[in-house]
This record gives C-alpha cells, structure tokens and sequence, in this order.
C-alpha cells in the first residue's frame, strides 16, 4: 500500500502542536470515567433499575470500541486533523444531550457520542508520525498515548468535585466546554497532514467489525447481570466468533480492507496488541480497587474513610505519572528501544500491585501505590505506539494505532467484568448491601499482576528494534554510500520498499524526479526496505522504484522544502502487475 500526499500545501506545525494533541487526548480519556463518581446513585438519578442504568457506562465503551479502528481508517484516507475535528463535535453533541436530559433512552444516546471519541488518540499519534521531526516524535507519542490514563485519572476527582458540591447535568456541561476548547486549540494550532492512504472506505468491513466488537464487549460487560453461563451469554460469544471470523475472511479478499490482517499478523504488530489487551486489563484494576477502599467506612475494619473527593485526589497520582514519565520513556527508548520500555515498564506494574498487597491500610499508602502503577503503566502505554508505527507503513498508521488503542479497550472491558465480578462474589452482604471485602480486593490485585505476567511474556516475543536512524551498511558502491549520507539528512522523503504483502524489498533502485522529468537523486534500500532522499528544493516530485522480481512503481508526492521529511512507503507490485500511479 502506498503513501500519497495531498499535492496542497500545508501549514508548519508550531510547537503547541503536541500540548494540543495531548489535551485532545487527555479530554476524549475523561469521557470514560466522567460517571464514575456517581455511578452507584444512576438507578435513582435516572428512575430506573440497576442493571438498565449500567447501559449509560456500557454504551460509553462500545461506542468507543467500535470509533477507534473506524476513525482511525477515516483519518488515513482523508485526513487526520479533519476526523479528530469529527470526532471532537461529535463528543460535544453527546455531551449537550445528556446534559439535558435525565431520561434513560436519551441519556444512553449522549453517552454513546460521548464514547465516539475516542478514536481521537490514534489520529493524534498518527498526526505526530506525519509532522514531526523524529528527534521529538517518541517523547510526543509517549503522551498521546499515555493521556487514555491521564484522561482517566484526573476525571476522579475534577468529576468528584463537581458531583459532591453541584447537579450532576454540570459533569456534562463541563465535558462539553473542554470539547469545544479541544477544537479551537486544535483548529488553531494544528494543521493537516499532508499523508493520505491509497483506496476507499470499506464500508462492510466496518459494519462487520462493528458488529463483531458489539456482540464481543456485550456479553463481557453484562455478563455478570445475566449469568456467565445463561443462554444469552454464550449465545452473544458464540455470535461474536462467527461474525469476527467471517468478517477476518471478507478483510482478507478486499483491496482496501478497513484492518490489513496480514499486517496485523506480522510478529511485532502481533505481539504488541496482545500485550495492549494485558497492559489494559492492569490498568483498569487499580481504578476500579482503589476508590473503592478509601470510600468504604472504617467500620468495616479496612475501609479508609474517605469522602469522594479525597478518594479521587489519592488516585489522582495514577494519572499525573503516567504523564511525567513521557520524557522519561523518550530517553529510555532511544538508548534501548520501545521494547526494553514496554518490558521495564510491565515490571514496574508488577512490583506495584505486589507492593500494594500489603499497602492498603492507610491514605498515603495508596498514593504510593498510584504512583508505581503510574510509572509503569506510563512507560508501558509509552512504548505500544512506537512499537506499531515502527512496523507499519505510514499509510496505515491511523487504522493500526486504532486497533492498538481497541486492544487496550477490551484489556479494560475484560478487566472490569473479571473484577466486577471477584468483588461481587468475595463481598459481605451487611443490611442487603454488598460491601467488598479486602480479600476480593487483594484477589483483584493478583489477577492484574497475573496479567502483567502475560503481558510480559508477549513482550519477550517482539523482535529486536532496529534503528532505522542508524542501518548498518557496507558502502560497497557509491549508492551504497549515498543511502547512508542521506538518512542523516532530517528532509526530504524517507520510507520502506515493500512488497504488496508488506515484505521488506532490499536493494530496490529509488529513483527521484523532478516536475521537469529530471532525475534529482537516487538510491538503493537498504535490508530492512528503508531509503531516504533529500530534495534541492520544494515542489512536486515523482519517487520511482524498482527491484529484481517486481514490476516499477511510481508515486507523486509534494514537499514543502522544509527539514520535514514526507514518510513515503512504496509498495512494489509483482512481476507483470500494472503500475499505480
């Protein structure tokens, strides 16, 4: 698959351009945690029964599920910035809705805008691969992906506050004020990318997905209401892998498939979304033990005592971490890798939640207990978009980094319907009350240190990161000598040979073409299929490439002329294929 550009001029990102993309991120995060504060009061709230009003957190979540991979396609084929623009007005809609409604129907509608959202994170990371230089892309994407958690954390206690001390529609009203701000920054001081991805939108293949995730995530969210083992269940699952395996067979045979499956199958995309799903699963069992056992009253022996806000303010340091460790993470991984990271980073969860086996008998200790997880769920989160994007051409940056950001979400669902479920059963029913006890509460922490164990052992299974800044050649030819010369240049075009299937085309003539046909530069790509050419000049060029057993390719691109590089993979047709243009 190849990379286009717009062929229009764009313009220079400033330097709020990641603060802005972060905060995008940060406020989309909220959206998952905003009711959590007053979740236990819905039912009231809403004049409804229990298990209905659990939908207003459960739409949230399939909305956001099923938007990630979605937009993220969208933002590949018709511009980043435009879809994150989409998906920020969609979330202020929603908001505005439930903000005036205390109906159940309705406010379930809002929520699932609401929870649209989210697939602003993965077209922030994809708009930070596009426009920034490479010397300022890792620290960047650390916080982009980092704000799911950040997002999360600090929604505690701002959603508390307004909760204890204001009408509950007021979390709503706040949620679309930070939308609108979103945008404004965003229509300011980002612009758009100039990377587009090649073919249409596969529209049946977003339905199938769709489908697929709703029939998965439903059962798992409600699986404690209706029974694990009930008919409902089962059935739902059992739907789920029909629906997701007939949808992976129709991917397979479609030119432009909404996910690229033999992508996703390489070992590094493989293994990195495996381990999302258990880096998911741990992040989400601290936020859902921690409030919960500083709120509980000390009377039962091992509450703490709390008041909401309190409660939030000690967890709060969960999320402030994770956003501090991004320069930190950056200068772990360019002296080790994102792999090293993600494995640090998992290491550190570990000791955390074994650490806090024993540290739950006071305030303070539970603060500590944030910040470890912090770290290491900063460092893990870090690390998964580095990995994607390093193994992904820049035309599916969007779509894999939002099947990345899914990945992380059913870690989460998972996490929340196996805890739910451990709190339920191990609590004390006191007056027709269930209270958790600290059992189910160190269980919870078990299971996510479990997880992490998984998680790890995945991590171990990505292959060696090779940095592409730096390759490793013999300049046995002049060629050989201009490749190296040129990877030190910041601008110009930079990218992978590849083949149709996504395999590395080592050696493949990259020739450079100016809009007089004249040749500009010229060089061979090295074993891992990268190359890289500067330009005398801005305008439009033409990059042909050939190698031993393909057919010629020749993609049009423009550069501004800057120290920007344009990110340009070139997909290298079989012998005997016709030559895209």
């Amino acid at each position: 698959m190849t990379d286009t550009t717009t062929g229009q001029p764009t313009r220079r990102p400033s330097g709020a351009i990641v603060p802005v993309l972060a905060f995008a991120g940060i406020v989309v995060a909220v959206m998952q945690t905003l009711l959590v504060p007053v979740i236990k009061d819905l039912p009231e709230l809403l004049g409804t029964a229990p298990s209905n009003a659990t939908w207003v957190m459960t739409s949230t979540l399939l909305a956001g599920a099923v938007a990630t991979p979605i937009m993220g396609r969208l933002g590949d084929l018709y511009g980043k910035r435009r879809m994150l623009l989409m998906s920020l007005s969609v979330m202020v809609v929603g908001s505005l809705i439930a903000g005036f409604t205390s109906d159940l129907l309705v406010m379930i509608v809002g929520r699932a805008l609401q929870g649209f959202a989210m697939g602003a994170i993965p077209l922030g990371i994809g708009l930070m691969r596009d426009m920034l230089p490479r010397e300022k892309l890792g620290s960047a994407m650390a916080l982009m992906s980092s704000s799911i958690g950040v997002g999360g954390g600090l929604a505690l206690p701002l959603a508390a506050l307004v909760a204890q001390h204001a009408d509950w529609h007021a979390l709503f009203f706040l949620a679309a004020g930070l939308g609108v701000l979103s945008i404004v920054l965003t229509l300011v001081a980002v612009p758009e990318s100039p990377m587009r991805a090649p073919g249409t939108f596969d529209v049946l293949g977003a339905i199938g997905l769709s489908a697929g995730l709703v029939l998965f995530l439903l059962p798992i969210t409600k699986g404690s209401d209706w029974g694990w083992t009930s008919a409902t269940t089962l059935g739902l699952f059992g739907a789920a892998a029909v629906v997701l395996v007939l949808w992976g067979v129709m991917e397979l045979r479609v030119k432009a498939p909404l996910v690229d499956l033999r992508t996703t199958a390489r070992r590094s995309v493989l293994f990195t979304n495996l381990a999302s799903i258990m880096v998911g699963v741990a992040f989400y069992a601290v936020s859902l033990v921690l409030p919960q056992l500083l709120q509980l009253p000390r009377s039962t022996g091992y509450g703490l005592g709390q008041s909401m806000v309190v409660a939030g303010l000690c967890v709060a340091p969960l999320g402030l971490t994770m956003m501090f460790t991004a320069p930190v993470y950056a200068r772990l991984s360019a002296k080790y890798g994102p792999k090293i990271t993600l494995i640090l980073g998992m290491l550190i969860i570990a000791i955390g939640y074994g650490a806090g086996l024993g540290l739950m008998s006071a305030a303070w200790q539970t603060i500590v207990i944030a910040v470890i997880l912090g770290a290491g769920i900063g460092l893990a989160y870090s690390s998964l978009p580095a990995l994607i994007v390093g193994s992904v051409p820049a035309s599916e940056t969007g779509a894999a980094n939002g099947l990345n950001t899914l990945m992380r979400s059913i870690g989460t669902s998972v996490s929340s319907a196996v805890i739910g479920m451990v709190l339920a059963n191990t609590a004390n029913h006191v007056g027709g009350v269930a209270v958790p006890t600290m059992h189910g509460f160190r269980v919870s922490f078990l299971i996510a240190t479990g997880a992490v164990a998984v998680g790890l052992l995945m991590a171990l299974f990505l292959p060696r990161q090779r940095q592409a800044a730096k390759p490793q050649l013999r300049a046995s030819s002049e060629e050989d000598a201009a490749l190296e010369r040129a990877h030190e240049v910041l601008g110009g075009f930079r990218g992978r040979v590849v083949d149709l299937e996504g395999t590395p085309v080592p050696r493949a003539k990259v020739t450079l073409i100016d809009r007089r046909g004249r040749q500009a530069g010229a060089t061979l790509s090295a074993e891992d299929g990268s190359y890289a050419l500067a330009v005398p000049a801005e305008g439009a060029y033409v990059l042909a490439a050939k190698a031993a057993g393909h057919g010629p390719l020749a993609s049009s691109a423009t550069h501004a002329g800057d120290d920007r590089p344009v990110e340009l993979d070139l997909a290298l047709p079989g012998r005997g294929a016709g030559v895209p243009a």
